[in-house]
């Protein structure tokens, strides 16, 4: 699953403009809709129907995905940036480390006014000691697991 897919809308989402770093870190993601939608119903207890998709970004509506039923023993993995420190109830997580030059050197020239959120973002959440594990990416061809 992705996180993409749960996305506020772009009234939300854009309000303080298409390019605002901070609103990119608070206000993007619709953290409670992928908590209710995919992993209360994922987790212990749950009913295991859960919903694949909730917001097409491009097209700025609702995906109407049907609801799905997980088959017994189904694993989650949920991809996207930016996740850690939202309380989402996970097992486990996996920090994508790249060092900031890296990220730099990666991003799209377009996509330069999200660096900051991603300053931000190592700096109030410290991902490297909050994900369960950190993999170091800077070399795709080699990543290493950072060991605390």
């Amino acid at each position: 699953m992705s996180a993409g897919d749960f996305l506020r809308p772009a009234s939300v989402r854009l309000e303080h403009g298409r390019e605002d770093p901070d609103a990119l870190l608070d206000d993007w993601l619709d953290g409670g809709a992928l908590a209710r939608e995919v992993i209360d119903p994922l987790g212990p207890g749950g009913s295991g129907r859960y919903l694949p998709s909730l917001w097409d970004a491009a097209r700025d509506r609702a995906t109407r995905a049907p609801a799905q039923d997980a088959p017994p023993g189904a694993v989650l993995v949920l991809d996207g940036a930016l996740l850690l420190g939202r309380w989402l109830d996970l097992d486990l997580t996996v920090h994508l480390s790249l060092r900031a030059p890296t990220l730099r050197r990666r991003t799209p020239e377009a996509d330069h006014w999200t660096l900051s959120a991603f300053e931000r973002y190592a700096t109030e959440v410290d991902p490297e000691a909050t994900a369960d594990v950190v993999v170091r990416a800077d070399d795709p061809a080699r990543p290493a697991i950072v060991e605390h």
